[in-house]
């Protein structure tokens, strides 16, 4: 009993991380694609 327990912490903690590094990479794509932006309208 306690070992099932464990995995679903086990699995639960790493589904959390996953949730958050893909929202972390997410919005370093935004930044990147805003900078790319400006630096198009300031060529112009």
């Amino acid at each position: 009993m306690k070992q099932r327990t464990l995995f679903y912490l086990a699995l639960l903690v790493a589904v959390v991380s996953a949730l958050t590094a893909c929202n972390t990479v997410h919005g370093v794509g935004k930044d990147i694609e805003a900078g790319g932006k400006a630096v198009q309208k300031a060529s112009h």
